[in-house]
């Protein structure tokens, strides 16, 4: 199994460039074969979810060519079925946005109910609602959500509840109905914004994406693009979060500080400097940081892919922070972990009571789901002696070259496939 191995106690200090947005690639490439010309994507973070659903692209009959590690070239032309059924693409929760896809352009699609981390209940019910408003009939049947249509005709639909997944898939399929749909309390998040631009350079008609009213003009067809994705906030979040934890300095390249601003505001209420460029920030911890409270809400709210980052960062602050969880009900399942190392953390329901500590210890822990595992990694940097992350397997499925990244500033750490490694690496260090 593989595991992270590293060293806690320097503090992170240089620059790193972040990578394009995993949770906008996911939309974008299940986007990419809803029109039989070629789609040229570029920006694309090489990680796990992007490389199985690359695969099941393939699988179903499209073309994808991998120009380089960031870029792919896809042709939906020759897809030869409707049912994706990849073993692979049930364990990632982006499996569903091929039945918006294939539903606008084949008006059918079978798609198996997604996957992904066990950070709570993560229901389908406003994507079906939404298909079902277009004029599909929606079933389930053994595991698989089948979807088919005679025709798709536009709707004007209200979530009831603030979905990024629904949003984007009740827009693509839209972007191929006939008249005008309007979808209401709709998501607001960066990735939204993205798939809505991708498929407007596609073709499409969308307007209102970033508010939450988003209105979608149904066109004949889409044609082929070349499309660059925006970088990923929650990787630029964790690097900010390292360089509070670890009383670092690290300027975060290649980022849009817009998308950054609940995060950098928690920042600075501990007492961190917070500076802005152009596409960059500059995080620098400080010896003494200050408690806060966050409550984790849709964009443009403090985000829920955050909430572990920020924890562990505030588990090394002076005073009693709260943090309340409004969008998953099972994310502080790493705190159990995190208490190996030291802290002092109470959850009750969907609030943590943080009583900061002065400093983490060393310890063996287990990484429940990415951005934990992320957090973990953290907290492992921040920590006196050496620290284990084992079952990386979640960290690599949205991170890219996370170990190569942090080493550049400064980290101890090292990916070990085995014990034995893992004691070569601490017989390195010394």
């Amino acid at each position: 199994m593989e595991q992270y191995i590293m060293k806690g106690g320097n503090p992170l200090v240089g620059e790193v460039t972040i990578g394009g947005a995993k949770n906008a690639a996911l939309g974008i490439l299940a986007a990419s074969i809803m029109t039989d010309e070629d789609v040229l994507i570029d920006n694309l973070p090489d990680v796990r979810d992007i490389n199985i659903l690359l695969e099941a692209i393939e699988e179903i009959g499209a073309s994808v060519e991998r120009i380089d590690r960031h870029t792919v070239r896809i042709n939906g032309g020759a897809i030869r079925e409707v049912s994706v059924d990849d073993e692979y693409i049930r364990r990632i929760r982006a499996s569903y946005y091929f039945i918006g896809a294939m539903l606008g352009k084949y008006k059918s699609a079978q798609v198996p109910l997604p996957g992904g981390c066990n950070i709570g209940s993560r229901p389908i019910d406003q994507h079906i609602k939404g298909f079902r408003a277009l004029g599909a009939e929606v079933t389930i049947e053994r595991g698989t959500v089948i979807a088919h249509a005679i025709d798709l005709v536009a709707s004007h639909i209200y979530l009831d509840v603030v979905s990024v997944g629904a949003t984007i898939n009740i827009m693509m399929a839209a972007a191929l109905a006939e008249g005008q749909t309007i979808i209401e309390n709709a998501a607001k998040e960066p990735h939204v914004v993205d798939v809505a631009n991708f498929l407007n350079s596609m073709g499409a008609s969308i307007k209102g994406a970033g508010t939450d009213i988003i209105r979608i003009r149904g066109v004949r067809k889409l044609h082929g693009t070349e499309y660059s994705i925006i970088p990923d906030q929650i990787e630029a979040g964790t690097f900010m979060c390292a360089a509070a934890i670890t009383r670092g300095d690290i300027m975060v390249k290649n980022v849009i500080p817009k998308h950054l601003e609940a995060i950098s505001a928690k920042l600075l209420e501990t007492g961190c400097e917070v500076a802005e460029f152009d596409d960059a920030v500059r995080v620098v911890g400080k010896p003494l940081q200050r408690h806060t409270n966050i409550k984790t809400l849709p964009y443009p709210g403090f985000p829920t892919d955050m909430q572990p980052q920020i924890t562990v960062t505030l588990a090394l602050a002076e005073g009693t922070s709260i943090v309340a969880e409004s969008i998953f009900e099972n994310r502080f399942r790493y705190v159990d972990e995190l208490s190996r190392m030291g802290c002092n953390i109470k959850v009750e329901g969907n609030i943590a009571v943080i009583d900061g500590v002065k400093g983490f210890t060393g310890a063996s822990v287990n990484a429940p789901d990415l951005r934990a595992g992320a957090a973990l990694v953290i907290a492992g940097l921040a920590a006196e002696g050496y620290t284990v992350v084992k079952d990386i397997k979640y960290i690599q499925r949205g991170y890219e070259g996370f170990e190569e990244k942090l080493q550049s500033l400064g980290a101890m750490i090292e990916k070990a496939d085995s014990e034995k490694e893992a004691h070569k690496f601490k017989l390195k260090i010394g």
